[in-house]
Order: C-alpha cells, then structure tokens, then sequence
C-alpha cells in the first residue's frame, strides 16, 4: 500500500504546534529568550513617542537620553545580580549616596587625591553591598528586612557626614571625569555612559561564561536543589551582594560627574527606578532567570517613556502613573511566562 503525504509521520516542529496553540508557542519564545519582549516594547516606544514627538528622534536628544540613564543603568546592574538569586537590594540608592559623598568630601574638603577618594568610595560602596550580604547569609534575615533598615542607615549616616549640604567639586576635578562628554558628529556622550556599558559587558560575560555564573542563576532557580548539587550558595549569596556593591562604586562616580559633585538627597528614587529597570527588563523577582541585557534595556524604556512624555507635554505625574504601569504589566507578564508548559 502507497503511503501518502497526508499519512506521513509529523516532523518535530509539526507536533510542537498541534500541541501548543499561538499564544503557547508565544509563552515558549519568550521563555527562552527574557530580553526579546522589553525589546519589543522598547522598540514601540521609540516610534510612538518619534510619531508624537517630532524631536524626539534627533541625535542630541537620543544622546541626551543615554546620559540620564546612566546611573540608574550602573546600579540596576547591581540590582539584576541580587534579584537573579531571588532576593532584592532597596537600599542600592543610598549606597551609591554614601559613596559618593565620601570620594567627594575627601577630594574637596581634605584634599585628598581624586584616585585615592575614589579607591576609599570604592571600598565604602563593596562593604554597604558586604554588609548586606553578611545580614542575609550569616543571620539569614530575609533581604527585603535587611535591605529596608540599611536604607534608613545608609540614608542617616549620609546626612549626618554630610550634614545636610551639597558637596561642589571644583572644575577639573578627576571625579568629574565621568561627565565629560566624547562627541561624535552631532551625537555626544559622556565616558559614564561607556563605564555603564564596560560594567553591563563584564557582568554579562561572567554571568554566562563562568561557574560564578551558573551557580548564580541555580541559586536564585532552586536554592536547595543548588546545595544538593554542592554549590556553596551561601557564598554565591555573599558575592551577589559584593559585585552590587562594585556596581554602586561605579554608580557613584558617574552620578559625581553627572551633577559635578554630591548630594545626599538624591538617592531617594533611585532604588525603585533601578528594580523598574530590573523587572521591566525581564528578569524574573522570583530569581534564577533573566539577562543583563534585559536590564539595560528596562532602563532605557523607563527613560524613553519619561523624555517622551515629558517632550509631548504631559504632566509629570502622568510620567509617574506609566511608569507604575509599566512595572505591573512587567510581573504580570513574567507570571505568565513562568507557567510554560513543556
């Protein structure tokens, strides 16, 4: 008997798609790849707000958009690598606060070299991020508790060292580096942004092409599972925490270039936007999925949203309410996602 090509056995492919419906197999891509629907969305918004908004495309103000990211990009940087381990840091803003002040205080009110204020920021930055650490994996609090008190300590001990007052740096200064602008054609942009850039390309890197990594992502997916496997997650816990604070170190000091000094109230809102950056990007709150990549992405959508409607002439607390909305529809969607059916 002849056998025709409706009786021929069904290709892989074939069953996959009798088996899942569209938005199954919609479920499956984006679970394989977490940065493809903020890229989407980051891809819409571009066009919406450049159809409203006739400067929005030009190459100053694109440029100018990179800039007013960039310290929320450095810390969401940190952030991505604690959420990946299930836990959250809302204390990163004022991390980066107290840092900065230290560089800026000790190069402008006791003269010590910019290099060496910037090396002791550094220092303060890991042991802020440390600190948290120890709390979390040695008297295993949980990091929503840790991280909620150290914001009001790092909050306290950043007004009272700097009482209250803006620190200016003087012009030239080395700490203001980060703001100094490259131009190329009509576009410019500042070397804090091409820090930002180098930190997200190094964490990427070591979080798919090391052991570090790895054992991240399978700390963050399953704890136990992890120790069963003999990962030491108590110590990848620790060093999620420490790479944060590098993060904070390298937020402080392009927001010392950004605003050509310190300020210890400017914190404030940086700990929320860098998880808006976080979830919108695709990373899972749940921890053990998700790219950096993803966070920059997040990032620039929460600033294309912000500079688009603030070029269209809405109300800044309308900038507010998208933003919000944003972030609900992000966990609502990484809810979906992580209800993938094999």
């Amino acid at each position: 008997m002849t056998q025709t090509a409706s009786d021929a056995p069904a290709s892989a492919e074939d069953l996959l798609s009798r088996k899942h419906g569209p938005a199954e197999r919609i479920q499956h891509v984006l679970h394989r790849n977490p940065a493809l629907s903020p890229l989407i969305v980051l891809i819409l918004a571009i066009i919406v707000f450049g159809i409203i908004s006739q400067g929005f495309l030009r190459p100053q103000a694109l440029s100018l958009l990179v800039q007013q990211m960039a310290v929320v990009g450095a810390l969401a940087v940190g952030q991505t690598v604690i959420i990946l381990t299930a836990g959250i840091d809302l204390s990163i803003g004022m991390a980066m606060v107290l840092a900065s002040l230290v560089m800026v205080k000790l190069n402008h009110d006791h003269g010590v070299p910019g290099v060496i204020a910037l090396l002791i920021g550094v220092v303060v930055a890991v042991a802020t991020g440390a600190f948290n650490g120890f709390l979390v994996t040695r008297i295993h609090l949980p990091p929503f508790i840790v991280t909620l008190g150290t914001f009001s300590i790092f909050t306290a001990i950043s007004l009272l060292y700097a009482q209250g007052q803006t620190v200016a740096l003087d012009p030239g200064a080395f700490l203001l580096w980060t703001g100094r602008t490259i131009s190329v054609g009509s576009v410019s942009i500042t070397w804090g942004v091409i820090l930002m850039l180098i930190l997200y390309a190094v964490v990427a890197f070591a979080l798919r092409n090391t052991a570090w990594g790895r054992h991240l992502y399978a700390t963050g997916d399953d704890r136990d599972a992890a120790e069963l496997a003999g990962i030491q997650t108590s110590r990848v816990l620790l060093s999620a925490y420490v790479v944060a604070g590098l993060a904070v170190a390298a937020a402080a000091w392009i927001v010392c270039g950004r605003v050509g000094g310190a300020d210890p109230n400017a914190g404030l809102n940086y700990n929320l936007l860098s998880i808006t950056a976080v979830v919108i990007g695709g990373t899972s709150l749940f921890g053990g999925r998700g790219l950096v990549v993803g966070t920059l992405i997040g990032a620039l959508i929460v600033q294309v949203f912000n500079s688009g409607l603030a070029l269209a002439g809405v109300d800044p607390n309308y900038q507010v309410l998208a933003t919000g909305i944003l972030v609900i529809l992000a966990v609502s969607v990484d809810q979906w996602i992580r209800r993938v059916k094999a």
